[in-house]
């Protein structure tokens, strides 16, 4: 059978309808609550022509709202998009554009006024649905369009629609578009579909044991299962956090969600959410964390919570040596995955330092013609197979780049990560090839910067490389030469010219300025020689 996400978390909620599923600010929502609430926003959104396939655009931060406007896109056989709010005009336009948006959902009057900016370069958005009062720019904005119609509308609105769960069936073949960062620096949409998405990512609904087989089984083990309350640290906006997000859904868990991430109110609230798990982004999140832990041990009551689970960003030995030592027993777990496939288990450190996967039968090791290596210690790319992604919404090019299909058949996901095999299956991982650069759990993608800084008149040439980071594990810093006839620009001037372009998290952190940027006589980058030349400078 195929399993749809709505489906599942209906099953969860007719299954245990008074269990709470959501803590915010300190307010309890139930399962048949939320199940009901986001019956009404799909009725909602129906009512303004959203329906099957549509894609639905959302471009919110943390709140109940996210939550309901999710699970509402689902029932209706639409397909989410995550968006992440902290980009600029002209990287919204381009997910907004690329991913067919036809609605968007957006809240905060500074991100309103970025929707208004766009509309009219959006023709296929047909509604904005906006989370609170709507403001006069997006109003003026939807009424200056010429030659179409867009309809604003409010969640004030929500409460006068049908709270039945009157949709049409569902086939776990729907789509579920999770954009990710992409090479050039432009995201690419990951098109999973519902049955794969919960089979991978979410682990079949039960990341402690065996799949589920059915929704029947769904039902039956939600109720003997214990509530986990869980705090998902990170933006939901995130592919991680709906990959967890879906996961305890489908435990029939309780999410505590926090509007931002601020580690001082997380550890204070412990005690009053009685908190067992809290998700984090490696160590941007896991520094601070600790280091409130530390301060608030003698003050909060932290003995409901067991666990601390990482993924997406490099998590130290460090933070985890602390975490455990502030909280004796806590159990730490660091998952080891990707947008492009979906849960891959958990990545530990052996004693040599390495980290490595324990054997799996979804994952292999293969070589540049994507035959599958079976030397121990030969390294290759690092391969996903079984339930993986349809792949990358309108790009066939990079699709068959990173779904290639092996000479049996065979589809797998190769993305990149370098490693191989040992003796005993167990897979060692040894990091990226591409010139990924992963500051806090944020992908940035040196081609991207490199063009920004390239249009500052008094750059020549730049290369783009990680700098170790004690907070965010890596920083964006740059390796540049300065353009003839101009003086050495400050880097406060480099980061004011990148902001008009770039997200602040991809703003260069650091800038080294050189005689010449090396590259090869072919005129590809020098990366190796430009991330020496920054580490020796970084010292």
């Amino acid at each position: 059978m195929k399993f749809n996400l709505a489906d599942v978390f209906e099953t969860v909620a007719d299954a245990v309808p008074e269990r709470v599923v959501l803590s915010y600010e300190g307010n309890q929502t139930t399962y048949a609550e939320m199940d009901r609430q986001a019956n009404q926003v799909a009725h909602f959104f129906a009512s303004r022509g959203i329906g099957a396939d549509d894609k639905v655009a959302l471009f919110l931060k943390n709140s109940p709202e996210h939550v309901q406007t999710l699970i509402a896109t689902i029932k209706l056989r639409a397909v989410p998009v995550n968006v992440n709010y902290r980009y600029t005009d002209a990287e919204l336009e381009y997910i907004f554009d690329n991913s067919d948006a036809a609605a968007i959902i957006v809240e905060l009057p500074e991100h309103q006024a970025s929707v208004a900016r766009l509309l009219a370069k959006l023709p296929m958005v047909r509604a904005v649905f906006v989370v609170g009062a709507i403001t006069d720019e997006l109003r003026d904005a939807a009424a200056a369009l010429d030659g179409r119609t867009v309809t604003l509308a409010s969640f004030d609105e929500v409460g006068q629609y049908s709270a039945e769960r009157n949709f049409e069936p569902r086939t776990g073949d729907e789509l579920y578009l999770l954009y990710t960062g992409g090479t050039t620096g432009y995201p690419k949409g990951v098109m999973w579909r519902h049955d794969d998405f919960f089979r991978k990512p979410i682990s079949g609904g039960n990341p402690y044991g065996d799949p589920r087989q059915d929704y029947a089984e769904i039902a039956s083990a939600v109720k003997d299962f214990p509530s986990l309350a869980f705090l998902l640290a990170a933006p939901l906006m995130h592919g991680a956090a709906s990959y967890s997000l879906f996961t305890f859904l489908s435990l029939g868990g309780r999410l505590i969600l926090e509007r931002d991430f601020d580690a001082k109110q997380i550890v204070r609230n412990i005690e009053r959410d009685q908190t067992q798990i809290i998700l984090i982004v490696g160590d941007a999140m896991g520094l601070p964390l600790v280091e409130e832990m530390e301060k608030q041990k003698d003050d909060v009551d932290m003995s409901s919570l067991f666990s601390i689970a990482s993924g997406g960003a490099i998590w130290s030995q460090h933070v985890r040596d602390r975490l455990v030592a502030v909280k004796e027993g806590l159990l730490l777990r660091d998952n080891f995955g990707a947008s492009e496939s979906g849960n891959d288990g958990e990545i530990t450190m052996d004693d040599g330092g390495n980290l490595k996967v324990p054997p799996s039968d979804r994952m292999i090791v293969v070589d540049e013609r994507n035959e599958r290596i079976t030397t121990p210690g030969e390294v290759g790319y690092i391969a996903r197979i079984g339930n993986i992604p349809l792949g990358y919404y309108k790009d066939e090019e990079k699709t068959a780049r990173t779904f290639p299909v092996m000479a049996d058949g065979t589809r797998i996901s190769v993305l990149g990560d370098m490693g191989y095999e040992e003796e005993d299956g167990s897979i060692v991982f040894l990091g990226r090839g591409s010139q990924c650069i992963n500051t806090g759990g944020e992908k940035v993608y040196a081609e991207e910067v490199e063009a920004v800084l390239h249009a500052h008149p008094a750059i020549a040439d730049a290369l783009v490389v990680p700098v170790p980071d004690p907070k965010f594990g890596q920083r964006v810093g740059a390796v540049a030469k300065v353009a003839e006839g101009f003086d050495e620009p400050s880097l406060e001037d480099v980061q004011e010219h990148c902001r008009a372009s770039l997200a602040g998290y991809k703003v260069p952190r650091t800038v080294i300025f050189v005689d010449e940027v090396k590259r090869t006589p072919a005129g590809k980058a020098d990366y190796k020689w430009a991330k020496v030349a920054a580490d020796s400078a970084n010292v």
